[in-house]
């Protein structure tokens, strides 16, 4: 029996092309479509049906055969799939590798991660200047940024995790509302400071400030816009559609947060080039093996850490630590240092659910911390008789 088949070769002309279909996923899908399968992209998922985009148009498809046990594999918005070419329903049959994915854990105190965005070359963590700067909100955000970026948190379905670079950048949203130019100048010199090379741009969907730029960034490949509620990153992208596609609320006036106007991952064909996939608002933002992501953010510190007298310097008590002396003299805030190490225990936790030389060390760590407990009270109560 013979299948028609979507033709293997990519061509411009192709209707994926603005999706961006290329020679790399043509190629990729060559088995599938001498099965006689369709290629399409996954534009939105709810409730184990998407909605997908092929060379026949868009329509909804089941996802009841590419349920996997790992939930960091189901189908997720920015997903290039093999689908019937005909049928009701009509069903996804298989997902092809991804490149990257943009992963968060659970809520659920099981080893889990949620997949966010498939596919993804821009990673635009979005901050309201309506209110004030939570810059630890941001390193996390950063973090689990630089971390898929750099192929920490990537479903490493490629040969190298370098084969799916993504590029993290931190949209300042709102500017307008900042009262003058130099206090907007600060606001941006803050969030460099926290991931020295992280592009920072302030934009203002109201007035047009940035919009130009970011949308020559967005304008290749495929971005992923994330932050929380009230970010403005609906009003983002309606901006850069130029008509009123995604629903958007006015956010309170006594603490700038937003309802979850947003309530679905949606891919985006935009106007000037390149797609988008606008999110709803992250009320969690739990770290992923950001390891790589943690050291990038913090990476002041870790230099720091290469002078201490000890190279397992834990940077709480111990002699000749380069990290304490720097907060003794200033130049590092003890803010930046809390962050780290809140971010580092809980990235640490979460690889040592599925990492047993992790939890060893954990464990180690703990006995060592309790002897030394134990023998600061001994020493104590000798100084009391």
């Amino acid at each position: 029996m013979s299948f028609p088949s979507f033709p293997v070769s990519f061509s411009s002309a192709s209707p994926l092309a603005p999706y961006g279909w290329d020679e790399d996923w043509a190629a990729a899908f060559a088995p599938y479509a001498a099965q006689g399968l369709l290629p399409g992209r996954v534009v939105r998922v709810d409730r184990g049906q998407c909605d997908i985009v092929t060379p026949q148009g868009m329509f909804r498809a089941d996802t009841a055969f590419v349920v996997p046990r790992d939930p960091m594999r189901i189908v997720c918005t920015g997903d290039w799939a093999a689908v019937d070419p005909d049928g009701d329903p009509r069903f996804v049959r298989a997902l092809l590798p991804r490149r990257t994915a943009f992963v968060r854990s659970t809520s659920s105190k099981r080893s889990e991660g949620q997949v966010l965005a498939t596919n993804v070359d821009h990673i635009a963590i979005c901050v309201s200047l309506a209110v004030e700067l939570d810059l630890g909100r941001v390193e996390r955000f950063l973090a689990l940024a630089l971390s898929s970026a750099n192929g920490d948190a990537l479903l490493r379905d490629r040969a190298s995790a370098g084969d799916g670079a993504a590029e993290a950048l931190v949209v300042l949203t709102k500017a307008d509302l900042v009262p003058d130019a130099a206090t907007l100048s600060h606001l941006v010199q803050d969030v460099e400071r926290l991931a020295p090379g992280v592009q920072v741009l302030p934009v203002s969907s109201a007035t047009g400030e940035g919009v130009d730029v970011f949308n020559a960034i967005v304008s290749g490949g495929t971005s992923v816009l994330l932050g929380a509620s009230g970010a403005g990153k609906s009003t983002l992208a309606n901006t850069l559609l130029g008509h009123d596609v995604m629903e958007v609320q006015a956010t309170r006036d006594m603490d700038g947060k937003g309802r979850h106007t947003t309530t679905t991952r949606n891919l985006l064909v935009l106007p000037s080039g390149g797609v988008l996939i606008d999110t709803p608002g992250l009320r969690g933002v739990g770290l992923w093996d950001a390891g790589t992501g943690v050291g990038e953010v913090f990476s002041e510190i870790e230099e720091l850490a290469e002078g201490c007298r000890f190279h397992d310097c834990a940077h709480e008590t111990e002699p000749g630590c380069a990290v304490l002396a720097a907060i003794e003299d200033g130049s590092l805030p003890e803010r930046r240092m809390d962050s780290y190490r809140k971010l580092l225990r809980e990235n640490q936790r979460i690889v040592a659910k599925t990492d047993a030389r992790v939890r060893s060390e954990i464990l180690r760590d703990w006995k060592r911390k309790g002897a030394e407990g134990r023998a600061g009270m001994e020493a104590k109560r000798g100084r009391i008789r």
